[in-house]
């Protein structure tokens, strides 16, 4: 199905946030129709606002590396400095929109060291780096660094680096059967949703919310059930529905009513930054618009 995944390019973590916001802290167990995926009180949070940093941050790197694909970590101070000013900058320009304690410190300290976050934040905002790469090794080891800058822990890691991977292989034609082997490096995923749903509890960590959301693609049917069934779970709802948006958009059309919804909720700074890293992935990666 992934025929026309060029039309979502970026929107797909956005959707999952926004739909998913007003369900953090009001969880609820069932799916939602498509056309009440997206309601009027639904707004974005930190998800977006990362997303965009860390696609602004690559992209601004990347644009100084030239068409270079990266096959080493010759480049890897200079894409860490980059993704660190934008995420920064980001983060005070949008004080108020929901970061973790750890995060927010991070943002108005001046030693921007990473803080060994296992925290799904890193799986949240990766999935640029899923988009811009060339190579399924080159989107492993960009999502890689958008993490290390902060969420350094293994874990940290290894939700951002399975998520940009599962993007690259969908967006090259892969199929679900893929990602069921390639999730295999990272996770063991044994449940279903439907299994899960009764008892699972708010878990902020990537290994407590990525094979969730990575579930919720395998057993859905479109765009908008992926981000239905990824709320649906309760837990952390915007931040599961960003990253099963993010994979989902890689294999599935959006509807238009979706992606007109998206864009109602979006301010011109952040419409900006995804016109520009659009662009950027599109000519760097030879994706048709």
């Amino acid at each position: 199905m992934n025929d026309c995944f060029s039309n979502n390019l970026m929107f797909g973590a956005i959707a999952g946030d926004i739909a998913g916001s007003i369900y953090e802290f009001s969880n609820i167990d069932y799916c939602l129709s498509p056309e009440n995926l997206i309601s009027e009180t639904c707004g974005f949070t930190d998800d977006t606002v990362m997303t965009c940093a860390v696609a602004e941050g690559l992209s601004n790197a990347l644009s100084k590396i030239g068409d270079n694909e990266i096959t080493s970590n010759a480049y890897d101070d200079l894409i860490s400095t980059e993704l660190v000013k934008s995420l920064v900058k980001f983060g005070r320009k949008y004080e108020e929109i929901g970061y973790g304690p750890s995060f927010c410190q991070w943002i108005w300290s001046d030693d921007h060291s990473p803080y060994n976050s296992w925290g799904n934040g890193s799986a949240m905002r990766a999935s640029y780096a899923g988009w811009v790469s060339k190579t399924l090794q080159e989107a492993e080891h960009l999502a890689m660094l958008t993490a290390a800058v902060t969420h350094n822990h293994p874990e940290g890691i290894k939700g951002a680096v399975a998520v940009a991977g599962c993007i690259f292989i969908l967006r090259n034609k892969g199929n679900k059967e893929d990602i069921v082997e390639y999730i295999k490096n990272f996770y063991s995923i044994n449940f279903t949703l439907d299994e899960i749903r009764p008892s699972y509890a708010f878990d902020v960590s990537c290994q407590g919310s990525v094979p969730q959301a990575i579930e919720a693609f395998l057993e859905s049917d479109s765009f908008e059930d992926v981000i239905s069934k990824a709320i649906s779970i309760g837990g952390d709802s915007d931040t599961i529905a960003a990253i099963a948006g993010s994979i989902a958009e890689a294999y599935y059309p959006m509807l238009n009513i979706t992606r007109e919804k998206i864009l109602s909720k979006l301010d011109n700074t952040l419409k900006s930054v995804l016109d520009n890293a659009i662009a950027f992935a599109r000519k760097r990666t030879n994706i048709n618009n």
